[in-house]
């Protein structure tokens, strides 16, 4: 069904469906308490980190085209919210939740906008490196956040840093009880995943706290609990819609647009590669924008797709749209039946959850692979995570992408040019280019190692200068153009400088393997070499006949 909806879950394979089911039911298990965890970090009432795992994880089921990208609430998107919310109403409140509402709005609005214009290849302008540069920074600052409500200390303002100082200076006022239901949660958590990832630990240890709670009345003795939260279906009503909050808050929609592409196209991406899987990007597109239109107007904040619960899903079992449904549905009947009990729930359980999904953010390993293969993409990678700590989330954003445009520019502006030579077996192999450098007496074949703009084009002049300006007579520069896919204006005027250059010098000019749109472009300059030919080959064998 291209272009269609159902995508991610037709055709329905029977052997499988008990195992999708199944994954929904885990998957439910696992995110319940965990899309709780991200509404507190987004400053929402937690029952709305439920709603995200109603209609808009549903709606992009039905109309994403990824069978096994999972979608609905995120704690990098969360975070960014929170960051743009704080100061505009108090967290929880209606008005929050409402803005909460115009975000999401606009970020749906800006995700359909991406479709129509077919931006999804800026996913692309995020590599690898400053995404977990980006998300470690994210998880040490979620981290930091969650730590006043474990403790059972009032909270600062102002940044991570400075929250940190706060909480350093406050470690002697923390309460002890609170601490105490902290660190019960986090052995549960982490014990049950020693034993297997299968167990959904932080289940078992919200359902623990809140068995506890009631029991022994954990309020009564001052460990905060969440209260009352409201059961049965969210009620649609719009977000706040005036000009002013939407001017304000289509900064932190762009921010979170970017995220959304980088990460939604990447978990897609490698899905797909992994189950030898098509998916449509644009498709994706609409059903993102779809969900986070419908989570505007059900309560609730923006969705994102989800590596983590993706990854719950696929270990689980799950290869169709029919788990997240799944999910959905037993998501429902919660709401439904089951939100009494959650009053119990200590705060500070809720935030050792929290605290324990940003430490897994923390890409410690990923952070020393990079180190250990790449260093220069290392240090964008801590730049981008020192970014996020230092200056927020949406400062980190835009550090992020610049240090992916620095990074892509660094390549580019230092290519791997080459001199084409000839082994002892007669293949053509790649040289160093070195002064005076030949690919036999009289001939240089240079081949420049990628797109010729107004950065790089002074190592064309150079490279050639340098060739030509040293060593043995030369009466042949061929210019290899396998790795040109553009030139630039800039460019093509210090190409016409270097034709000119060797035209005095009597030196005749080769172009070989030139793209067709290469070579229109350079006609359009007007820029016009001696002869042309296909392979480096034809123009050796040129050479050859012109001096022999």
């Amino acid at each position: 069904m291209p272009g269609g909806v159902l995508q991610g879950v037709l055709p329905i394979r029977r052997p499988q469906v008990a195992r999708d089911v199944l994954a929904g039911v885990t998957l439910a298990a696992l995110a319940v308490p965990e899309t709780m965890g991200y509404a507190k970090i987004a400053g929402m009432p937690a029952v709305t980190g439920l709603y995200t795992l109603l209609l808009p994880m549903a709606v992009f089921a039905l109309l994403g085209s990824s069978r096994h990208l999972v979608v609905g609430a995120d704690s990098a998107t969360a975070a960014i919210l929170a960051a743009a919310l704080t100061g505009m109403a108090a967290a929880g409140s209606d008005r929050y939740v409402r803005l909460a509402g115009l975000a999401a709005l606009l970020t749906g609005g800006l995700l359909l906008l991406a479709r129509l214009a077919r931006l999804g290849f800026l996913a692309n302008f995020l590599s690898r490196t400053v995404l977990v540069g980006f998300l470690t920074g994210v998880g040490f600052q979620v981290a930091a956040g969650q730590l006043p409500d474990m403790l059972g200390i009032s909270a600062a303002g102002g940044g991570t840093p400075q929250r940190l100082l706060h909480i350093v200076g406050a470690l002697p006022h923390a309460h002890g009880a609170t601490m105490a239901v902290s660190a019960s949660v986090i052995v549960i958590v982490l014990a049950t995943r020693r034993l297997t990832r299968t167990i959904p630990g932080p289940l078992i240890a919200v359902i623990a706290a809140i068995a506890v709670s009631r029991a022994v009345d954990f309020a009564g003795h001052g460990v905060a609990v969440l209260g009352t939260v409201p059961g049965g279906l969210p009620r649609p009503g719009p977000p706040a819609l005036g000009w002013h909050d939407t001017t304000v808050l289509l900064g932190t929609a762009t921010a979170m647009l970017v995220v959304i592409l980088a990460q939604s196209a990447a978990t897609s991406r490698a899905y797909a590669v992994r189950y030898e899987e098509t998916y449509s990007q644009d498709t994706d597109l609409i059903g993102l924008g779809a969900a986070n239109i419908a989570a505007a107007f059900f309560g609730t904040f923006t969705v994102n797709g989800s590596p983590t619960k993706t990854q719950m899903v696929d270990g689980a079992g799950g290869r169709s749209q029919l788990a997240p449904l799944t999910t959905s549905a037993v998501v429902l009947a919660v709401l439904l039946l089951l939100t009494g009990p959650l009053k119990y729930l200590p705060i500070a359980a809720l935030a050792a959850v929290v605290f324990l999904i940003a430490v897994e953010l923390i890409d410690i390993s990923g952070m020393r692979r990079i180190l250990s293969v790449r260093r220069p993409e290392f240090a964008v990678a801590l730049l981008t995570a020192v970014a996020v700590v230092v200056v927020g989330v949406e400062g980190g954003i835009a550090v992020a992408v610049a240090a992916s445009i620095v990074d892509h520019l660094r390549h580019s502006y230092h290519p791997r040019n080459t001199v084409l030579v000839k082994s002892p077996a007669g293949h053509w192999r790649s040289a160093a280019v070195l002064p005076g450098a030949r690919t036999e007496e009289g001939l240089v074949i240079y081949r420049f190692g990628t797109s010729l703009y107004f950065a790089n084009a002074s190592r064309l002049f150079d490279d050639i200068t340098s060739l030509a300006g040293q060593g043995a007579v030369l009466r042949w520069v061929v210019l290899d153009g396998a790795a040109i896919g553009d030139v630039d204006y800039t460019a093509s005027v210090v190409l016409a400088r270097v034709l000119a250059r060797l035209s005095e010098e009597h030196i005749r000019v080769v172009f070989t393997n030139l793209l067709e749109p290469v070579g229109e472009q350079l006609d359009h300059y007007g820029i016009v070499a001696d002869a042309y030919y296909d392979t480096p080959g034809e123009a050796l064998e040129a050479f050859h006949r012109s001096t022999g």
